[in-house]
């Protein structure tokens, strides 16, 4: 009984080892292959082309047809003209004459002075049936004041320490050689400051065309005259 067994483990056993034998001579040989060779990619930069512009754009077609409307322009308003300057009436009655006013002034005036004017002539009617010529009246006209430099001599030393101005006015007589004389003060401002005294000093500068009577001069007739310091 043994024998048997272990005869049949033999046989077993061969089998299995012819079939070992029968698997590797049947299997074919293995073989490799070599790798396959390697690629080399080179990357460009690509350059973007630049878009195509846009199409231009047609004017809309309106129902009718026709050109395109022109473009519209704006014109500015068109300036009011100035009303016109009220009309000057003159008064009924002539402004008092005022005293003539010689000085510096304290700012200088928009426009250059004006110079006095002439003599004039008139024309009179003789007596009779004929008719002769004749010459009118004239006032008494200023031919020069005192200047700036000689009323800054003149100026009061107190008020010129004070930086103070004033004025005054006097009467006087002008002579037929244009001088003032016989000069009275009239009015002073501010009073008590020397004003008075310094527009009497300052007199000896002014030199008056004697007034006129039927075309001659007359001596002595008044004036008044006023000075002023700034």
């Amino acid at each position: 009984m043994k024998q048997w067994r272990w005869g049949a483990a033999g046989l077993v056993a061969l089998l299995h080892l012819g079939a070992f034998v029968l698997l590797g001579v049947g299997r074919p040989a293995t073989t490799f292959d070599a790798p396959p060779p390697l690629i080399i990619v080179d990357l460009v930069p690509f350059d973007r082309p630049e878009p195509p512009p846009p199409p231009p754009v047609e004017p809309a077609v309106t129902q009718g047809g026709g050109a395109p409307a022109a473009a519209s322009t704006v014109r500015p308003p068109r300036p009011r003209p100035a009303p016109p300057p009220p009309e000057i009436v003159a008064p009924p009655r002539p402004a008092p004459e005022q005293p003539l006013v010689v000085g510096a002034a304290p700012e200088p005036g928009p426009t250059p002075g004006q110079g006095q004017g002439g003599q004039g002539t008139g024309s009179g009617g003789g007596s009779g049936s004929g008719s002769g010529p004749g010459v009118g009246d004239g006032p008494p006209r200023i031919i020069r004041g005192p200047t700036v430099g000689e009323l800054r001599t003149l100026h009061p030393p107190e008020a010129f320490r004070q930086r103070r101005g004033g004025r005054a006015t006097l009467a006087c007589r002008v002579r037929l050689d244009t001088t003032l004389s016989d000069c009275r003060l009239v009015d002073e401002a501010p009073p008590g400051m020397g004003f008075g005294q310094a527009a009497l000093a300052a007199s000896r500068y002014f030199r008056f065309r004697p007034p006129t009577q039927n075309g001659a001069p007359i001596d002595g007739r008044e004036v008044r005259v006023g000075v002023e310091w700034p």
